[in-house]
């Protein structure tokens, strides 16, 4: 299963009174593993930063002067998102400036049931208790050290952490293809996409190397005839 993890940034708080994006920042997700794959973009909102928003992220209007405009990076953009689910922390900030972008340049908006917002999931799960971002990195041990300033492409990489615990920790079940599969003799993350959605090139997530599976296979090579294990690499084989 692919998700995105997707954080931006703005000159303010409300783009129906012309705020618009200056940052855009997203982690590819598949199978809860992180593939490493991103989509990180400043952006020129062709008007001024509010001195409150540059307070929050440090993006200044020199900074911004020579950075593409959201029309010349929204295809880019909506290829990478695809149609996978949208992970976002208080999303209906984010999604309104994405849809306000998005119609600005005559495409079609997020549809918001696609996204899940980690704000919701972590009020129902802590209620009462402090949901920030930050409050979140505390509580469950996440490093935000970096984090002295916001920023999109850094919020949504620790995002994905906080995620990560919110749906169950770092533990996850996985689908493994065969050993020796896709022609590295790794054990590999099946990264199948789910029925009735259309597919995606993926990376394949090697977990072991082939050395270490050689390494493996001479480790039960010298247990002797009844090892039960020796039985499994006999099956193991070609042929």
């Amino acid at each position: 299963m692919r998700e995105i993890v997707l954080d931006t940034e703005t000159t303010g708080l409300d783009p129906l009174r012309g705020d618009r994006l200056v940052e855009i920042g997203c982690v590819e997700i598949v199978n809860r593993f992180l593939t490493g794959r991103v989509f990180h973009r400043y952006i020129n909102p062709e008007r001024p930063m509010s001195p409150e928003a540059f307070a929050v992220h440090g993006l200044s209007d020199a900074f911004l002067a020579d950075k593409p405009v959201f029309r010349d990076v929204a295809s880019e953009f909506v290829e990478f998102i695809g149609e996978d689910p949208l992970v976002i922390h208080n999303a209906s900030f984010d999604i309104g400036f994405i849809n306000h972008e998005l119609k600005l340049v005559k495409r079609s908006p997020v549809d918001f049931s696609r996204v899940i917002d980690t704000l919701t999931m972590a009020r129902r799960r802590h209620p009462g208790a402090q949901n920030s971002l930050d409050a979140l990195c505390a509580r469950y041990g996440i490093d935000n050290s970096r984090r002295t300033r916001h920023g999109a492409l850094l919020d949504a990489e620790i995002l994905a952490e906080v995620y990560m615990e919110l749906t169950g920790g770092r533990q996850s079940s996985l689908g493994l293809g065969e050993l020796g599969g896709a022609g590295n003799g790794g054990v590999l993350v099946t990264l199948g996409a789910p029925a009735g959605k259309a597919r995606r090139d993926l990376p394949e997530i090697a977990l072991i190397t082939p050395e270490e599976a050689e390494k493996h296979r001479a480790f039960i090579a010298q247990m002797g005839d009844k090892a039960l294990w020796k039985q499994y690499l006999e099956d193991d084989q070609p042929g």
